[in-house]
């Protein structure tokens, strides 16, 4: 079924593969000019980190082909794995991408991300409100939670296109965060069976509850990332324009201290917290860094 995609689109990634390890300085030519341009944010990254890059690997997961004439749209899931090396500490950073390749008469096109897409509610009872519960958070559960569910879904909770802010809902709930403003969708920060406040699921009601909230789900502002702890929440307004986009989890910390994040949407393990290997990254980005409890 694949034989005339199947090799173009293999030595395509294998460019993407060494261009990123240095093995050649000719940039993938299949690539959207602003994952090429990621691409060189991302070499500069490593350089001021000091970091190395040691090995990288990748699988290819076809999940729908699409024929029209000589032309075929292949679906894949693109599991990538990179490993690094900053002073004398070594981390494995993992990424699930969806993309879509275009290949004309067997020769690759365009090959470009695709956004994530919705699968179904799940069922789940109603959880009580526990806004007069003293938080006493658990950052070995959250972090946990986060290493166990960043690639996959829990299906005790409804996934959304955009999943991020419900992932980092679902590690803080883990780490016995209590919920309260059921049913107000704009009060607190809940999920129930059928409904579930904007705070839970989207990334600018979650930021904003964060800054304001003084029982159930509590957290304080910090100046830096190297003011966070395990468990502790990354905020990311990717266009700096006042609208909240983005949210990560810290699972951990490279060489040079710095944190390393879980998230979904883009499903991510231990990735450098800046994102600048990321294709929403913009030079306008702004963060807030939070403590919960």
């Amino acid at each position: 079924m694949g034989k005339n995609w199947n090799k173009a689109l293999y030595s395509h990634l294998q460019e993407w593969l060494n261009f990123q390890l240095g093995n050649i300085q000719t940039r993938p030519n299949k690539l959207t000019p602003q994952e090429i341009e990621t691409l060189h944010r991302f070499k500069q990254s490593l350089k001021n980190r000091r970091a190395n890059l040691l090995k990288i690997h990748a699988s290819v997961h076809p999940y729908r082909i699409q024929k029209h004439g000589k032309q075929e749209n292949i679906s894949y899931r693109l599991v990538c794995s990179r490993l690094f090396k900053i002073r004398e500490k070594y981390h494995l950073e993992e990424h699930i991408l969806n993309r879509l390749a275009k290949s004309h008469d067997g020769h690759i096109v365009i090959d470009k991300i695709l956004p994530e897409e919705t699968a179904k509610e799940p069922t789940m009872d109603m959880f009580p409100n526990e806004e007069n519960r003293t938080f006493d958070y658990d950052r070995r559960a959250a972090v946990q939670y986060a290493e166990r569910w960043w690639n996959d879904y829990n299906p005790v909770y409804r996934k959304f296109t955009n999943n991020c802010t419900n992932f980092i809902s679902q590690c803080l709930r883990a780490g016995k965060a209590p919920m309260r403003g059921i049913p107000d969708r704009g009060k607190g920060w809940w999920y129930g069976k059928s409904s579930w406040s904007y705070s839970w699921a989207v990334a600018h009601s979650f930021r904003w509850y964060l800054s304001g909230s003084t029982n159930g789900l509590t957290a304080a502002e910090a100046e830096s990332a190297n003011d966070l702890g395990l468990g502790d929440i990354i905020c990311y307004d990717f266009n700096g324009d006042g609208n909240w986009q983005h949210t990560t989890i810290v699972t951990g910390f490279d060489g040079n201290k710095e944190p390393l994040v879980n998230a979904q949407t883009e499903n991510s393990r231990s990735r450098y917290w800046k994102y600048e290997d990321s294709t929403a990254w913009t030079p306008n980005i702004k963060y807030k860094f939070f403590r919960i409890g």
